[in-house]
């Protein structure tokens, strides 16, 4: 319980902070929506600007977890195989 409470009393504080505290975005992102024109299109195609962003920040998030996993799939395996066999 003594290492549960201060980190409840963490989340409750950071979930009280207005969302503009945490809704923070990188440079690049931020120019490209403000200098979109008003149709919400990016550079003239079928795509939304918001899609866009959506997407690309999926593919950064994606890329650190793919790459962890191909270079632990040998331990990971023999956790899996492990934890299979296991009694009790």
């Amino acid at each position: 319980m003594g290492r549960i409470l201060p980190l409840l009393i963490f989340v409750l504080v950071l979930s009280m902070l207005p969302s503009e505290a945490s809704a923070q975005g990188c440079a690049m992102c931020k120019a490209v929506v403000q200098s979109g024109d008003g149709g919400g299109r990016a550079f003239g195609g079928d795509q939304a600007i918001g899609k866009g962003l959506n997407s690309g920040i999926l593919y950064l998030m994606a890329v650190p977890y793919l790459l962890l996993f191909l270079l632990l799939r040998k331990k990971i395996v023999s956790f899996v195989k492990e934890f299979a066999g296991a009694q009790g």
